[in-house]
């Protein structure tokens, strides 16, 4: 099992490491290889959707799939090897093989002149072209003179590939969990999610549950779109949702929350990190970001928010060769892990009750819920627990309702209701 020991921290790794040198896009056998890697530690099913398939206002797009890139000096060296990095050739590149000047060069040259030794990551998606990302300092050392630029790719009739793997329980409500796959050697922002998302099927897969859970595996934009135009019967079915990302940098953790602002998963991921006691920061729903913003598009407006420590394009090592495996940090990790299962757990335990002994308070004493010895703290709280149980039980407010309203953490609320109907005086609704 992934979890959350050193064990399974070394499990963890060990899948990222595996999934680090594979080159990723928004469709071609990158992603295949991929799925096919996590397949080994959750049962992903892969499907595939058609070039040329409408999907609402978007065209799923041609399948990319490259084999190699280089760039040569004049002496005929190679200069730039997307065997040795495959952030060196922008993504979708069409294929060529010509010599070009230094002045054409220049112009399908990506850098990054603040971090000169860094590669950065570039896209050309939708818009037929050819580029080199390379260090700054690569780029200042190039002469005149004529280069051989050369791109082994296709640019052809393929598939969308997707994974998505579902989890039973007892009710027909679900809860999503989304990662995006389409990123190349990139390791917070794409395999630290994919990590954390397959560690929580995992622990997720040895409980009993309320909720069914979905995990999809899913290119960023394309994907979501995609998915929500073949399932768009489904959708109903879903309550709550997170899409993970960048969940493995040091950085404390960020929760956006969906475009409803006050859904219960905005609730209880804010009742999750403030009862931790970390520090962490809650953000408001914005059109801009990562796959949330189609779950929670007007016509949808899923409860669907994003689960990340430090946010996309806020941190120097974003979309660049620095996002390495050595970025990430096994504590953060685990952490993420531990928070979204916190979030989860809330969600699976958050239910309303009914007090059987609504017309005052009941006597606690002669039950044995009422602490014999004054003065502990500790027992005060709970009491204290039980009293706002007891009284906002009407059968309108659910215990999530209570931890707000009372400021307690949800655990005391959960641990007093559960108390409570041991002795009869709650009922479940």
């Amino acid at each position: 099992m992934i979890g959350t020991s050193n064990d399974s921290s070394q499990d963890l790794f060990g899948l990222m490491s595996r999934l680090y040198p594979l080159c990723r896009s928004i469709t071609g056998d990158g992603v295949r290889q991929t799925l096919k890697i996590l397949q080994e530690y959750i049962p992903i099913e892969i499907r595939e959707v058609a070039t040329g398939t409408q999907v609402f206002d978007w065209t799923v797009p041609k399948e990319w799939n490259i084999r190699d890139a280089y760039i040569k000096n004049p002496e005929g060296r190679k200069i730039v090897d997307f065997q040795a990095c495959n952030l060196h050739v922008v993504s979708y590149s069409a294929p060529i093989r010509k010599k070009v000047s230094l002045e054409i060069l220049k112009a399908h040259c990506f850098t990054l002149p603040q971090h000169p030794q860094w590669v950065p990551y570039r896209t050309s998606y939708y818009k037929e072209d050819w580029g080199f990302c390379l260090s700054h300092q690569q780029l200042q050392e190039l002469t005149d003179g004529d280069y051989e630029v050369f791109i082994d790719s296709s640019l052809k009739e393929g598939h969308l590939t997707y994974g998505e793997c579902f989890l039973p329980g007892s009710t027909d409500d679900e809860i999503l969990i989304s990662v995006h796959v389409c990123h190349p050697s990139l390791a917070n922002d794409n395999l630290s999610s994919m990590a954390v998302a397959s560690s929580l099927y995992q622990q997720l897969s040895r409980l009993s549950l309320r909720y069914s859970y979905r995990f999809l595996f899913i290119p960023g934009t394309i994907g979501s779109i995609t998915w929500l135009s073949q399932n768009e019967s489904r959708v109903s079915r879903i309550r709550h949702g997170l899409v993970l990302a960048c969940v493995g940098d040091a950085g404390s953790i960020t929760y956006k929350r969906s475009r409803r602002g006050n859904a219960e998963i905005d609730r209880a991921a804010a009742q999750v990190l403030r009862d931790s006691g970390a520090e962490h920061r809650l953000t408001d729903f914005s059109p801009y970001g990562y796959d949330e913003r189609q779950f929670c598009s007007p016509g949808f407006d899923l409860a669907v928010g994003c689960f990340m420590r430090t946010p996309h394009g806020t941190f120097p090592e974003y979309h660049t060769s620095a996002d390495n495996l050595e970025f990430l940090r096994p504590e953060s990790i685990a952490d993420s892990i531990s928070k979204c299962m916190g979030i989860f757990q809330l969600l699976e335990q958050n239910k309303t009750y009914i007090n059987l002994n609504p017309k005052c308070e009941p006597q606690l004493g002669r039950r044995g819920l009422y602490s014999s010895i004054g003065g502990q703290t500790d027992g005060k709280i709970r009491e204290l627990a039980m009293l706002w149980v007891l009284n906002l039980s009407d059968g309108t407010h659910n215990l999530l309702d209570i931890a707000e309203k009372a400021h307690l953490d949800f655990g005391l609320i959960h641990d007093a209701a559960s108390n409570l109907s041991r002795h009869d005086l709650l009922k479940e609704i």
